[in-house]
C-alpha cells in the first residue's frame, strides 16, 4: 500500500477541504506554508483563465505541493482543467461527485495521482475497482453535501472501508483538533481531511458571520437540508427553526441551491443557513492555521 504523505508531497497528512468560499490563493498557501496540503474547489468553476490565476498566485505565495478537488459528474471542463493542473506540477488531486472509473485513466496518463471522495462503503468499493490511488472517507459527521441515503458515522466507516482496501485513507467530518485526528488514524485512516475548522481559520476569508455561526453552534446544532437529490449539512438559525417547527413548510422546497452560494458568500444566512459539520460545536476560537494543524498533530 502507498503512503498518504507520499502521494500528497505535504509534511503532515492534513489536507483543506475543498469549499467553494475557502477558494483563495491566499488561504491555501497558507495552508502548504503550515504544513497541511491546501486544496483548491474547482467542482463548478468552468473559467479556465480564473483557475490558472488562482494557480499562479498559490506559485507565487508558496512552493508546497497543492492540489485541487474535480466533481466529476458537474463539469464539463474537467478534461481542460487537469491539463492546466499538470502544465503546473500539481501531482495529486481529489475527485468526487460521480464515477472515477470516467476520469482516472486520464489523471493517470497526465502522470497525476488521485483521491475519490466517498460517503460511503459501497462507493468506497467502487471506487478501489476503479483504480483510484486513494480514498477520502466523509462520514455521517461532515459537513457539506451529502447523500439522501443512510449513512454510517466515521467510527463505523473508516474501519470498514480500511477493512477491505488497500489504499491509504483521509478521514473526513467531525475533526476539529488532535482528538479528532487521533482518532482517525486509531481507526485506520492515515491522514485527515478538515473543511469546517479551516473555515474559522483567521485566514479563512468566509464571511465573518459565517465563522460566528461556526463559533456559536451548539451541540446538536446542525441538521440535513434536503435539496433537490441531495442534502446539505448546515448550522440552525432562527428562522430554519422556525421552518422544521412548522409541519405546513415543506423544507426541500423552502431552499434553492442558488440561494447557497450567494448566503455562503455575504453572510446571509437567512437566505441559506450557514454550512458546517458537527464538529461546529467543539470549535469556540479562530486561530491561524499553522496553529491548528499544529496543535492537531502534535
Amino acid at each position: 500500500m502507498s503512503d498518504l504523505l507520499s502521494l500528497l508531497g505535504s509534511k503532515y497528512p492534513v489536507i483543506q477541504g475543498p469549499i467553494g468560499e475557502l477558494n483563495h490563493p491566499k488561504m491555501v498557501a497558507a495552508v502548504c506554508e503550515a504544513g497541511g496540503f491546501g486544496m483548491l474547489a474547482l467542482g463548478f468553476l468552468r473559467d479556465l483563465d480564473t483557475i490558472q490565476r488562482m494557480i499562479n498566485e498559490i506559485r507565487e505565495l508558496t512552493d508546497k505541493p497543492f492540489g485541487a478537488n474535480l466533481m466529476i459528474a458537474m463539469n464539463p471542463a474537467n478534461e481542460q482543467i487537469l491539463e492546466l493542473l499538470a502544465e503546473a506540477g500539481v501531482k495529486t488531486i481529489t475527485t468526487s461527485a460521480g464515477a472515477p472509473k470516467k476520469i482516472y485513466p486520464r489523471i493517470h496518463e497526465l502522470g497525476m495521482k488521485g483521491l475519490h471522495v466517498c460517503l460511503d462503503f459501497s462507493f468506497a468499493m467502487k471506487a478501489a475497482e476503479a483504480q483510484v490511488d486513494g480514498l477520502v472517507v466523509s462520514g455521517a459527521e461532515s459537513g457539506g453535501l451529502r447523500s439522501p441515503n443512510p449513512e454510517s458515522s466515521n467510527m463505523v466507516l473508516i474501519p470498514l472501508v480500511c477493512d477491505h482496501v488497500d489504499l491509504p485513507v483521509a478521514a473526513a467530518g467531525a475533526i476539529a483538533d488532535a482528538r479528532g485526528f487521533k482518532a482517525a488514524l486509531a481507526l485506520g485512516a492515515q491522514g485527515v481531511q478538515i473543511g469546517t475548522r479551516f473555515l474559522s481559520a483567521a485566514e479563512s476569508p468566509a464571511a465573518q458571520a459565517w465563522k460566528e455561526a461556526i463559533l456559536n453552534c451548539p451541540d446538536g446544532g446542525t441538521t440535513l437540508l434536503p435539496l433537490g437529490g441531495m442534502k446539505v449539512r448546515v448550522i440552525i438559525n432562527t428562522k430554519l427553526a422556525q421552518r422544521m417547527a412548522d409541519p405546513s413548510v415543506d423544507l426541500s422546497q423552502a431552499y434553492k441551491m442558488p440561494e447557497m452560494g450567494k448566503a455562503w458568500k455575504s453572510g446571509d444566512f437567512d437566505l441559506f443557513p450557514a454550512g458546517g459539520g458537527q464538529v461546529s460545536a467543539l470549535i469556540r476560537e479562530i486561530k491561524p492555521v499553522k496553529e491548528i494543524i499544529e496543535e492537531m498533530v502534535s
